[in-house]
């Protein structure tokens, strides 16, 4: 039985899909905010190219900058799926919040996305949140992309950059890698592998379905780039 509902998940990737594969056709983006010209002649030259082809690259770039933009928040879409957990819409203090699991999370991509003053900030949001909530709930700092593959749950004592000393240490504001997380919220170790594993399956269904555009899946997945990222935990 899988762990996640596939209709439910190509829901989530639909607009996401969609936007990505639409942006291809994107030249004039480009110039909507004023094309700086001088770090593009600058770049360019550093990186021997003509102005022409650092175009088409940066067109390139602006394309995986959109579709990162949207990753950020596709975990949390993507948890929000499963039953019991609730996305609190995007402009909230927090992310998730679970009543039936006893938990509040704020989801972020990668371990280096959030700047320290920030990460204070949603110690303070998390501690606030839990004041409100049953006595062994659980808030998150999650970390979907963890560092060195490591994994972790651990308090989580952000440092506060005006007075050098860190926030108090508190055993239900904890910092966790993406895999543990998964593993928590669901009860299944595998969890984040099989979301990997399908994740490419229903994005090429979505190509085909509005584009006619006919790919493999299994061209898009790489298992050993995956142990790498999260320390082989899974069996």
């Amino acid at each position: 039985m899988s762990t996640f509902d596939r209709n439910k998940l190509k829901a989530v990737l639909l607009p996401i899909v969609k936007e990505a594969y639409e942006s291809q056709d994107s030249s004039a983006d480009l110039r909507r905010n004023t094309l700086d010209v001088f770090s593009a002649s600058l770049e360019s030259a550093l990186k021997g190219i003509t102005f022409e082809e650092w175009l088409e690259q940066e067109e390139k770039r602006q394309i995986q900058k959109t579709l990162q933009n949207h990753v950020g928040d596709l975990h949390q879409q993507i948890l929000a799926t499963l039953d019991g957990v609730e996305d609190l819409g995007t402009g909230q203090v927090l992310d998730l919040k679970s009543a039936k699991k006893k938990f509040v999370a704020e989801i972020k991509n990668k371990h280096n996305t959030t700047k320290g003053n920030h990460k204070i900030a949603i110690y303070d949001d998390i501690l606030n949140k839990l004041e409100t909530m049953p006595e062994d709930s659980i808030g998150y700092y999650v970390e979907i992309l963890p560092k060195n593959g490591k994994s972790y749950d651990k308090p989580f004592v952000p440092s506060d950059n005006k007075t050098k000393e860190r926030r108090p240490v508190n055993e239900r504001i904890r910092q966790i890698d993406g895999q543990s997380f998964y593993t928590k919220v669901t009860g299944n170790p595998n969890a984040l592998r099989e979301l990997y594993l399908l994740l490419p399956h229903i994005v090429v269904e979505i190509l085909n379905d509005e584009y006619q555009v006919e790919l493999l899946a299994t061209d898009f997945i790489n298992e050993d780039e995956f142990d790498i990222v999260y320390g082989k935990r899974s069996s």
